[in-house]
């Protein structure tokens, strides 16, 4: 089994303004002229961590990070203004051009997975290839699964943690009594709803209690923009039309792909990545028998590496 390569820094970081007052934080690390890597984070909102970095090898890989949006070290924290899907490709654009990069690989899962794919999707000839983790469509039924009625079947402990900020005569629509709280102007509402939107997914992202996944997602400054920022992307069905990424499958015919799948991952159900493996040829899908949704977990984190190595031998 495969684990991270060891601890590294940066070799530059910089500030990239993109325009309606957003700056994008981007760092990259490992070789500078080596295989160019784009890490697309969660969330959307929750930023890159310290150990994103560790799973490319730095004797190959070019490997880039950025702050989405509103989160992490990029600013004004937790917008939402100019802040939707398409907007982020825009971004990923930017920074290929900035960087002076052709083609790219693109690893990304969960919320990651969905950016990669529309990305991929409006680029491909900018994509060598694509390893994906958490499949995530971004369909009303996956979203309605974690924050309506589905997983909070697995979960009535951690469920009723996260509908207590919500009066009863409100609960038949969570997303939306969310949304009024997460957008409004009362401070302490705000932020009370930030942290349990956050939490319920830290408490529900392993197949096993990892406290490191709850600490980082009920951190103040994460839960904020991650709850803010999602919530914001669901109720507008992530600026995406109905089932737009598996309609445009077609467009990822010639580029190859790693998908690695939790078998037990109840944030982002098995289906999704079943249907976009079936939907696009040049995917390889692995099921991970004794994991969840997390990329922290042992045989997830084993895998992504595993494909990671396989691309820096194939790729030029």
């Amino acid at each position: 089994m495969k684990d991270l390569y060891p601890a590294i820094e940066p070799f530059t970081s910089q500030m990239l303004p993109v325009g309606n007052g957003h700056r994008l934080y981007v760092e990259q690390v490992g070789k500078p002229d080596g295989i160019p890597v784009l890490f697309l984070h969660g969330g959307p909102g929750a930023g890159c961590e310290p150990y994103h970095r560790r799973f490319f090898n730095p004797d190959h890989y070019r490997v880039v990070l950025f702050d989405q949006r509103g989160c992490g070290h990029s600013t004004p924290h937790a917008s939402l203004e100019a802040n939707t899907t398409w907007d982020l490709v825009g971004d990923i654009e930017r920074i290929r051009q900035q960087l002076n990069i052709e083609q790219w690989l693109l690893f990304g899962g969960s919320w990651g997975s969905t950016l990669a794919l529309a990305y991929a999707q409006s680029h491909p000839d900018r994509v060598t290839g694509m390893v994906l983790r958490g499949i995530f469509l971004c369909r009303d039924e996956e979203i309605s699964w974690f924050y309506q009625h589905g997983a909070s079947r697995v979960f009535p402990d951690y469920w009723e943690d996260f509908i207590a900020p919500i009066p009863q005569q409100e609960r038949d629509d969570l997303l939306h009594a969310y949304h009024r709280r997460l957008s409004g102007e009362n401070d302490i509402d705000r932020m009370a709803a930030a942290k349990a939107w956050s939490v319920w997914e830290g408490r529900t992202a392993s197949l096993h209690p990892n406290p490191a996944v709850v600490s980082f997602f009920s951190d103040p400054h994460t839960a904020l923009s991650l709850a803010r920022i999602e919530c914001h992307y669901f109720v507008n069905h992530a600026f995406l039309r109905p089932n737009q990424l598996l309609l445009e499958s077609d467009r990822l015919a010639d580029i190859p792909g790693v998908i690695v799948q939790g078998r037990y991952d109840l944030i982002c159900p098995m289906t999704s990545a079943w249907e976009l493996h079936r939907a696009w040829p040049g995917s390889e899908l692995k099921v991970i028998g004794d994991a969840g949704h997390s990329a922290a977990e042992p045989g997830i984190r084993s895998a992504l590496i595993e494909a990671t190595d396989r691309f820096a031998k194939e790729l030029p």
